[in-house]
């Protein structure tokens, strides 16, 4: 349908020999392709910093101390940083996520209101919690009461991403650029 006069003279169909909307249809799943590495290996440095700023300088077992406020926590038994996982979200997307159920509030702080009930003896002025199940002479220990823990955020996840955002934007910046000139990656 053609337009008279100026009215609407933006929105006339121009014609292009070749047919570039064909040709950029038929590259896109290549470019695809050749892009999906690079995702991928952009999310698995973030996971990686992410990890190794729970276990540098951190002591496990008997020795464990909780990390400084503001800093990643220590890792004592290495399920937080074993629960990073990179995540396809789609085609060209991918997020790097925490799964261990204390991940949300060791990176961002907050309160837990804790039931009690939580059997304990006193070593060297300081309790140890015995768990609840089985059976034991846990049974005639003195219980916690009714109580809130306020945890000061220590991220590891943000800081992981804030160190990888300019060598990843760079990283794929190249990477869409030789793409986009040979074809391939």
């Amino acid at each position: 349908m053609g337009l008279s006069g100026t009215e609407g003279a933006d929105l006339m169909p121009v014609k292009r020999t070749g047919n570039i909307a064909i040709k950029i249809q038929k590259l896109t799943p290549e470019i695809e392709a050749a892009l999906r590495p690079v995702v991928y290996a952009i999310a698995d440095e973030v996971k990686t910093d992410a990890q190794i700023s729970l276990s540098t300088g951190a002591v496990s077992g008997a020795g464990h101390v909780p990390s400084a406020p503001g800093t990643p926590p220590n890792s004592d038994t290495g399920h937080l940083a074993d629960s990073i996982e990179v995540e396809e979200m789609g085609p060209l997307r991918a997020r790097v996520v925490a799964k261990a159920e204390y991940a949300a509030i060791q990176e961002l702080g907050g309160t837990i209101n804790h039931p009690g009930g939580t059997p304990y003896f006193m070593k060297d002025g300081k309790p140890v919690f015995v768990s609840n199940s089985g059976y034991g002479a846990f049974h005639h220990l003195p219980k916690t009461k009714p109580h809130t823990i306020t945890l000061p955020e220590r991220p590891f996840m943000r800081p992981a991403g804030i160190k990888n955002q300019k060598s990843g934007k760079a990283l794929m910046k190249a990477a869409v650029a030789r793409v986009l000139k040979t074809g391939k990656l």
